[in-house]
């Protein structure tokens, strides 16, 4: 599995767009093949700082997702939204003992 943590730091008067336009890719993300986990979290102290949590099968699956058109431009167009580039951390998904 592939796992890691964004962080997007968005400009004060771009987080209500950078909501709504990565809400409507929340459910389409999670029925993509090889997604595990796919979640957005909102900070509740400060509303410009967005927290994505994703789990894939593979880098490959993320690739995929990565390379879709919408994908593309918004990666393209990001710091249109964002204070600063995001802050991305790979973490591992710890599973139960044996």
């Amino acid at each position: 599995m592939y796992a890691f943590i964004l962080q997007a730091h968005t400009r004060p008067e771009k987080a209500a767009d950078f909501e709504r336009l990565f809400r409507a890719y929340l459910a389409p993300s999670r029925t993509e093949d090889g997604c595990v986990q796919y979640h957005m979290l909102r900070d509740v102290t400060d509303p410009t700082l967005f927290t994505f949590f994703e789990v894939w099968q593979s880098r490959e699956h993320l690739a995929v997702h990565s390379a879709l058109p919408h994908m593309r431009e918004f990666h393209q167009r990001r710091m249109d939204y964002l204070r600063r580039d995001f802050d991305i951390r790979q973490v591992e998904v710890m599973q139960p003992a044996a």
